[in-house]
């Protein structure tokens, strides 16, 4: 019914039709809202007879009045008789809409009589052609010239701060006559007109309709324009299809596609949107529950998503204004230190060119005093030639016989003088004075000007872990480059690997790094590392434009290296091979009894002399022909007059006879190895708690004891028969690797799960 009253109400009185007249453009208006409409164009000079046309106040069109004038228009009785019925209806109880309507604000109009009014006298720059059924207004003010004060505080209240953050201080007066227009002072968002005070007072009387009108403070015209329907231009949408889910205007509903389809209003559509995406904190639980749909839960988590997608993008796009802003300084700190180094080239340029010009004028002025010394002589040379030619020439034309006997026998003595000893009258002239033995090649240096060009920062190194050596303390690092020439030194990062496969991560921790500084050759010897420990290593390019890491590589020490420790040989061992090789020797040796020494009844045992306390260390032991050994580790503290893996400060592997086991703590558990076993690998991982034994010879692992190191450990030996020898110091094999990195995966992915506890042997693992 709301919906159907806001149909049949008037766009000029807000109420609802009263002998409304049908317009050639198929709008209504009241009969008397249309004699009002031709009042407001009247004037001294322009009689109410005169006026001829006018303007729809919904959609601009102009109606043209013939001599009848108002009375020639027709009536249009469908829709009187439509409000006759409605208005029946709506008397028939007491929540009627038309008490309900006189109760609340009502319905303003986009086009009133004053956006007419500027339309036909202003220019039209009034009011689009939209539908006079816009959204309802959302308060109500008393007449704005009555308390200019209070008229202001009340339309900035109303005023949303999307509008006050768009508002244009030089708004012109949109009803004005004057050209140009004066600037306007309030904006009517119900006319979607701007008005100056005069005009503001002149079309908003204090008085129904006017006093529902909005104001707010000047505003764009773009600013205020509500949406209009994509089927009927001009029309603005003021309802919502329910079944397409689309705004759409009253002629959609009336006479378009949407006439047969279930709509809503605006406002109620609003609301339930805005209920959905309300916080349960907000409403109370039955409310929530009753207004919670699929839609609204797609829209509030697609708005979550979208908020925490802009709030990344915020980041990102500060982060890119920061980059852009120190491309900025770095491309302006670049673009000066260009202009310095190219004017010093050119300062060098100009210098190196004075000073060369004033070698070639030192060269031209000492050349030619040479080249005038010579032309001195030779003109004096030329004088006494040209003399004794003229004295010659004379006596030859003497015809006094005694005169020219005279001077005859003088002259032809000099003349014959002169034509014997021509190299005293010619003097020697240097041709090689001209200047022509000089160049001026620049080749070499244009071709260096025109290489000029940015340094970059050098490619990253590559760490070449084939040629990488290590021992048990020392790890050599070789690398290559791309850009050797470019780089003017190298510097290399080394930590301890911990299993961390985030290398950023890792190598963002800065305290754990050592840094060797200042490398200028490809390869480099880092000493004092522990032993049968895996390291991390970087290695850094630098030059004056920047530095680029090398991928990371990882590299490890050797196992530590020991021997058999004499003092901890029961005396009938000998040991022997520079203490590698432990022998079953019947024959008692006097040896002084020390506390460190096996001793005991079948404690044919010895100890290596170094204790591990970190990394992980791999020996091997050469078995030869011996059927009756114990292999492994001990504490300091355990006991030296009993067999080892009696107790629990030890733990090895045995053979007896034809049997294999492993023993702990007084505890044996039989094992699968070959007969043919030679040659007994032993893994020790102190830093991931585990004791491996493996046949060397056929890669395969016997058995893993997973213990939890409380103190440095011992390499001890037990022998009852025959001889074995000791390799230590060795690096890990592959086969022994791979099943050591499985091993710490099983460990930290499976909690232990492949642990499997015999009734008479704990703290061990028994599948392999």
């Amino acid at each position: 019914m709301e919906t159907l009253e806001s149909e049949l109400t008037c766009p000029i009185c807000l109420e609802l039709f009263e002998d409304p007249l049908l317009l050639p453009c198929a709008h209504s208006l009241c009969f008397n809202c249309a004699h009002r409409i031709l009042v407001s164009h009247c004037s001294t000079s322009k009689p109410l007879e005169s006026i001829s046309a006018f303007q729809c106040p919904t959609c601009r069109y102009v109606i043209t009045l013939n001599h009848r004038g108002l009375e020639g228009l027709k009536r249009n009785v469908t829709l009187q008789n439509i409000i006759d019925r409605f208005q029946k209806a709506s008397l028939s109880g007491p929540n009627s809409p038309t008490e309900s309507r006189r109760l609340q604000p009502q319905r303003p109009y986009t086009g009133t009589i004053s956006g007419t009014i500027a339309g036909t006298i202003g220019g039209g720059s009034g009011t689009s052609g939209s539908s006079a059924r816009g959204s309802p207004a959302t308060s109500s003010h008393s007449h704005p010239h009555a308390n200019h004060a209070n008229h202001t505080n009340h339309t900035n209240a109303n005023h949303s701060p999307a509008v006050v953050a768009k508002m244009d201080p030089r708004i012109s007066c949109q009803f004005c006559e004057q050209d140009p227009p004066r600037e306007a002072v309030k904006t009517c968002v119900t006319c979607e007109v701007s008005y100056c005070d005069r005009c503001l007072r002149a079309t908003h009387p204090n008085k129904k309709p006017f006093t529902s009108h909005r104001l707010v403070e000047p505003v764009p015209d773009t600013h205020i324009r509500g949406l209009t329907c994509l089927e009927h231009e001009n029309e603005k949408v003021n309802m919502y299809c329910l079944v397409d889910d689309q705004l759409i205007c009253a002629l959609c509903k009336l006479v378009g596609r949407h006439r047969e389809h279930q709509v809503s209003s605006l406002t109620e559509r609003f609301d339930k949107l805005k209920a959905y995406q309300v916080s349960p904190g907000r409403v109370s639980d039955a409310v929530m529950e009753a207004s919670k749909t699929s839609a609204a839960q797609t829209l509030e988590n697609n708005l979550t998503n979208l908020v925490k997608r802009n709030s990344e993008l915020e980041n990102q796009m500060a982060k890119l204004i920061q980059i852009c802003q120190q491309v900025e300084v770095n491309t302006a700190m670049h673009e000066a230190k260009l202009v310095e180094e190219c004017d010093e080239l050119v300062e060098i340029i100009r210098q190196r060119k004075q000073v060369i010009a004033v070698k070639i004028k030192e060269s031209k002025v000492m050349k030619l005093r040479k080249l005038a010394q010579q032309i001195a002589n030779c003109r004096q040379c030329l004088e006494r030639s040209s003399a004794l030619i003229t004295q010659a020439e004379q006596s030859l034309k003497e015809n006094d016989h005694a005169r020219f006997l005279q001077t005859a026998r003088n002259v032809a003595e000099r003349v014959a003088m002169a034509t014997a000893s021509s190299q005293v009258l010619i003097p020697d002239v240097n041709l090689n004075e001209a200047f022509d033995n000089f160049a001026l090649d620049f080749s070499r240096e244009k071709k260096i000007l025109e290489g000029l060009d940015y340094l970059t920062a050098p490619n990253p190194p590559s760490i070449r872990d084939e040629l990488c050596t290590a021992s048990h303390d020392t790890i050599t690092v070789h690398w290559t480059s791309e850009d050797e020439f470019s780089v003017t030194s190298y510097e290399l990062q080394y930590t301890i690997y911990t299993g961390q496969t985030n290398f950023i991560s890792l190598y963002n921790s800065a305290d754990s790094w050592m840094i060797v500084p200042n490398i200028k050759q490809n390869h480099y010897t880092v000493h004092g590392l522990q032993s049968g420990t895996r390291y991390i290593f970087f290695v850094k390019a630098i030059n004056q434009a920047g530095s680029r890491n090398s991928e990371p590589a990882r590299l490890k020490t050797n196992s530590q290296p020991f021997k058999l420790d004499p003092k901890t040989a029961h005396k009938k061992l000998r040991l022997s091979n520079d203490c590698l090789t432990m022998e079953k020797d019947e024959s008692s040796l006097k040896k002084s009894h020390t506390p460190e020494r096996f001793s005991g009844t079948g404690s044919y045992g010895a100890a290596g002399n170094v204790f591990i306390d970190s990394g992980c260390h791999y020996w091997e032991v050469l078995l030869g022909a011996s059927t009756w050994y114990a292999i492994g580790v001990a504490y300091k503290s355990a006991p030296k007059n009993e067999w080892s893996g009696k107790n629990s400060s030890s733990w090895v592997f045995s053979r007896c006879n034809n049997n294999f086991m492993v023993r702990h703590d007084g505890k044996e558990m039989l094992v699968e190895a070959s007969l043919q076993l030679r040659r007994l690998g032993v893994l020790l991982d102190y830093d991931n708690n585990s004791l491996s034994f493996y046949d060397a010879m056929s890669s395969q692992h016997i058995h893993t004891f997973e213990i939890s190191f409380l103190l440095p450990v011992v390499p001890t030996f037990m022998i009852w028969n025959k001889s074995v020898m000791i390799l230590s110091g060795l690096p890990v094999p592959d086969f022994v690797d791979g099943v050591a990195l499985d091993h710490q995966e099983q460990q930290q992915q499976q909690m232990g799960l492949c642990r499997q506890e015999s009734p008479y042997l704990t703290g061990m693992k028994t599948c392999h």
